[in-house]
């Protein structure tokens, strides 16, 4: 029975004149003069001030029993255990001078905890024993009843409203003085955090801000350089197009449909918007997670240092705004060539920091506390530098960090290209991007740097380099990355403008000037006691590299790397009369220029290309050629073979052509097959000379992997080099279009101008897909020579002819009218005006570019094209200059600008990816006949309930699942629609 429905039975009218005889009445004040007064010293049956006696205690219980029990309706125990009932009531009342708290306590913990310790004192517990279960149930609510009223008769006390305030200040005081006291004990996280960070951020800018060029520390210069100063930004493409890292873009006009409206269609393998090439440095911009793949040497680590240093810059060092997405940031720069190094557990967050060295302590759970707010960078840099057997480790280290801290952060993982499968991060979400090859312009302007940064006396030496290259074929088909671009800089300016042929004898002649040439030329001597000649130190410098490419690793311990070159000298006559060992170990590590310490107690070599040059030369020294052949399908191998072969004399070239050729016959698969025969033919490029039945056999054998039937054949094909032109059929023998566009796909990638001729003969090919890929290989060439070889030739139909620089505008300018252009990135409004006046464009595309903020040059063009699109230009402002279009497509960056698009009539708008304002249409739109057309291009459910209220919307062409677009039945009944699934 609750307290509640004892007070029906009896009123308070009752039961407080009985209960408050209890008490003591008290006097004013708040009692502070003795200690506490405990609820002994207020009860008037105990204590001095006694008005009460037991028995009158025991005759109060009796009484509230009784007023119980005579009440109307139906009484809650039975009668004949009235007076037992009375005597434990009576225990339980005497027992409130048993206990030891005070009023303010008791009235802090309530009435039912008061009644609890009465009932369980051990008269009461005793005095209830045998009651039964209505009686129990009565006494429990008599007793909780009673609390209830002796708390409110505490609680009227003059003393008690007092002492409750004075006890709470008392309390609020000590309460700050230990908050005050902790927080000087242990500072917030927060200010701990940021505090750190102002240490942090300086020490990686400093750590990742200098870049070595190699070769210019010759003759007093530095050894390494400003980060700024150095940098090349190169551009990188999606994977999933035909060419393997760049989609076509084409410009394609299927039959206009039964409204007359003409339609702007991409012919792109998913018949989408185009993943265009993006500066690299730009690729987390559009995507969290990035899975960047390139050769060696192609800029990968680079890249991860400019990222890095970008991040710990604030807005006043970027004033144009480029990284503008990387400020606030943290970065975590993770070599994993270092964190695998001794084959322990990769690091959890906490565990960044010490894994690479850094020599400063973060506050507890700081990283963790990063991550987790979303403002981390992660650079997860050489993922090919892992061991393959333990690939499937690291990716599940990935995947536990992601699915930890996915949200708001960016990753980037760096790669080799054939290191993992392509949809090996796919599932994770990340994009898979390449690096590409530098262009002509990019090599021109990394010569341009390089022999800036080297100093004035480099300077005669920039001219003369920028001819051979554009004049020497070979020379240029080495020129394809940042590392090679550098060692023939260097090379060039140390052998007084002569170059050597070949990659071998590039290596080689770098080999020179980096181990003998440097101190002598710099009037060193010899500044570590040891004075070596050049072949021993390659002698014991090779032990290195054959051991770690044999173990699968890019870094190893110090400690070992001293015990084999140690353990290596005696062998080595010079090397051994040279002196102590040790000595000799620390001249190699400090003053070779070939190997480093990346961090403390680790060495590697300065860059992965000279490890694989020399492990191929110990190989071949000492004939393991069983060592090469075991690993022809692995693709941290591939440039160890291809030097194998170069270092070869030319019967041992034959034998390791004749088991490569057996190995690919032992293969399990064709992927593993076609890889070894692959990496064969490209291995023939590095032969001077071969026997003929050698030759003819792996071009025989080659010949069965083409035409290839993907773009990862094609792209492995690639890598065969010229020779693979060969083999590839003509125009005349590739009937099926996909075969063509696979066929110009590995032409297109070879990088040789040996290709030009062979793509020319595309050029007429009734397939936009295959002559979009001519027209995106331009970058690829020389722009006078492609484009007159080539562009020139192409047929115009359905394509636009991309301009991402001057020389391209003057070359398109040239050529006759017809062809529809696509202006990419950052050109001035100039230079589009300029070439669009010369060749009268039929359609004009602008993508990417920053600074264009109207539209003037139509006004200006002496007949302005019928159709227009805009694509990522966040600087336009002004349409007014738009004249008599048949078509001007927009992307939705470009809605803030429509409300001034033309209403003349037949110009038509159409709007690309405006998912995210399909809402703001209709209030853009008013009526307004102009918009005729929406794209939209689907892998997430979309509501297109919004655009029913689009009056002037004529046609909504939908490209992915039908079941993502939802209301798509209601809009069919009001507008043309057209739902296509994706390719």
């Amino acid at each position: 029975m609750e307290p509640a429905l004892i007070g029906t039975r009896l009123a308070s009218a009752v039961l407080s004149p009985l209960l408050r005889r209890l008490l003591v009445q008290e006097g004013g004040g708040a009692a502070l003069t003795d200690r506490p007064v405990r609820l002994a010293g207020l009860l008037s049956f105990r204590g001095e001030k006694r008005t009460l006696t037991e028995r009158d205690v025991r005759r109060l219980a009796g009484t509230l029993v009784r007023e119980s029990l005579t009440r109307p309706g139906e009484p809650p125990f039975p009668g004949d255990e009235a007076e037992a009932v009375a005597d434990a009531l009576s225990r339980s009342l005497l027992a409130l001078g048993d206990l030891e708290m005070d009023d303010v306590q008791a009235v802090r913990h309530g009435h039912r905890e008061l009644a609890r310790r009465l009932r369980t004192s051990p008269a009461a517990r005793s005095a209830a024993e045998g009651l039964s279960a209505d009686a129990a149930l009565y006494l429990d609510s008599i007793t909780e009843w009673a609390c209830l009223h002796i708390l409110q008769f505490f609680t009227q006390r003059s003393s008690f409203v007092a002492r409750t305030l004075v006890e709470q200040s008392r309390t609020q005081a000590e309460l700050i003085a230990k908050l005050d006291e902790l927080i000087l004990r242990v500072p917030r996280a927060d200010a701990r955090d940021a505090a750190f960070e102002r240490r942090y951020l300086p020490y990686i800018a400093r750590r990742h801000g200098q870049l070595t060029i190699y070769g210019i520390d010759l003759h007093e210069a530095p050894d390494e350089w400003p980060l700024d100063m150095a940098y090349l930004c190169l551009e990188a493409s999606a994977r999933t197009g035909p060419s393997g890292d760049r989609p076509t873009v084409p410009h394609a006009r299927p039959e206009p449909p039964d409204d007359g409206v003409r339609w702007l269609r991409r012919a792109s393998v998913t018949d989408g918007p185009e993943a265009e090439p993006v500066p690299a440095d730009q690729t987390l911009a559009a995507h969290d997670r990035v899975l960047l793949r390139g050769v060696a040497g192609s800029g990968k680590t680079t890249l991860v240092q400019w990222l890095a240093v970008s991040a710990t810059r604030t807005a006043g060092e970027d004033p144009d705004g480029r990284m503008a997405y990387l400020h606030d940031r943290v970065p975590f720069v993770l070599p994993l060539r270092t964190l695998t190094r001794h084959g322990e557990r990769l690091p959890a967050p906490g565990g960044f920091l010490s894994a690479v060295g850094c020599p400063l302590t973060p506050p507890e759970g700081w990283a963790d506390r990063v991550l987790t707010a979303g403002r981390g960078l992660i650079l997860v840099d050489g993922l090919d530098e892992v061991p393959e057997a333990e690939r499937s480790r690291t990716r599940r280290w990935l995947r536990d960090l992601l699915g930890a801290y996915g949200d708001g952060n960016r990753w980037l993982v760096t790669s080799r290209p054939a290191a993992v499968r392509d949809d090996w991060l796919a599932p994770d979400g990340f994009t898979d991007l390449t690096l590409s090859p530098m262009s002509r312009r990019a090599v021109t302007a990394f010569v341009q740097r390089w022999h800036r940064a080297a100093g004035a006396d480099a300077g005669t030496y920039e001219q003369p380099l920028q001819d051979a290259l554009r004049g020497k074929r070979d020379l240029a088909a080495l020129a394809t990355n940042p590392l090679m671009c550098g060692l023939i800089c260097a090379l060039h300016r140390d052998r007084r403008g002569f170059l050597p042929h070949g990659r071998r004898a590039l290596y080689e002649a770098a080999l020179t000037m980096l181990l003998t040439r440097r101190d002598r030329e710099r009037d060193l001597g010899a500044p570590s006691g040891v004075d070596l000649a050049e072949a021993p130190q390659i002698q014991l410098v090779q032990r290195l590299a054959y051991w770690m490419t044999l173990n699968g690793r890019t870094q190893m311990d110090r400690s070992r790397a001293e015990s084999l070159v140690t353990g290596a000298i005696p062998a080595v006559p010079e090397a051994a009369a040279a002196g102590d060992p040790q000595a000799v170990f620390g001249h190699l590590l400090h003053r070779s220029g070939l190997l480093r310490e990346s961090s403390p107690g680790a060495v590697d070599f300065v860059h992965r290309t000279f490890q694989d040059f020399l492990a191929a030369k110990a190989i071949v020294d000492d004939w393991h050629i069983g060592v090469l052949t075991r690993h022809a399908a692995d693709d941290q191998w591939e440039d160890v073979i291809r030097m194998s072969v170069a270092h070869a004399r030319p019967r041992e070239r034959a034998e390791i052509f004749t088991e490569l050729l057996a190995s690919a016959d032992a293969a399990p698969d064709r992927a593993t097959q076609l890889r070894i025969l692959v990496v064969a033919a490209a291995a023939m490029e590095q032969a001077t000379e071969i026997a003929p039945t050698v030759r003819e056999t792996l071009l025989s054998r080659t010949a069965e992997a083409i035409p290839p039937r993907t773009v990862e054949e094609a792209r492995a094909l690639s890598a065969a080099g010229p020779l693979v032109l060969d083999l590839l059929p003509g125009p005349e023998h590739t009937a099926d279009d996909d075969v063509a566009r696979m066929t110009v796909v590995t032409a297109s990638l070879v990088g040789s101008d040996a290709a030009v001729p062979f793509l020319a003969r595309y050029a007429e090919h009734p397939s936009v897909r295959v002559r979009s890929q001519l027209v995106w290989a331009w970058d690829r060439y020389g722009h006078d020579e492609y484009a007159r070889d080539v562009i020139a030739a192409v047929d115009p139909s359905g394509l636009y002819f991309t301009v991402r620089n001057a020389e391209q505008a003057r070359s398109i300018a040239a050529l006759a009218g017809g062809r529809a252009v696509h202006f990419q990135g950052n050109l001035p409004g100039e230079l589009i005006t300029a070439t669009v006046r010369a060749c009268a464009p039929p359609a004009v595309r602008i993508s990417q570019n920053p600074q264009l903020t109207d539209l003037t040059w139509l006004a200006d063009a002496p007949a302005s094209p019928e159709d227009v699109e805009i694509d990522r230009c966040p600087a336009l402002t002004d349409l007014s200059a738009v004249g008599p279009l048949t078509t001007l497509l927009l992307d939705d960056s470009q809605l803030a600008v429509v409300e001034r698009a033309p209403t003349t009539e037949g110009v038509h708008v159409e709007l690309r990816r405006a998912v995210p304002n399909l809402r703001r249409i209709p209030a853009l739109f008013p009526g307004l006949p102009s918009l005729s057309v929406v794209h939209l291009w689907q892998d997430e459910p979309v509501d297109l309930s919004p655009l029913t209220a689009a009056d002037g919307l004529h046609r909504v062409l939908l490209v992915g699942d039908p079941a993502l677009f939802m209301g798509a039945d209601d809009l069919a009944a009001r507008v043309s629609l057209t739902v296509r699934p994706p390719e």
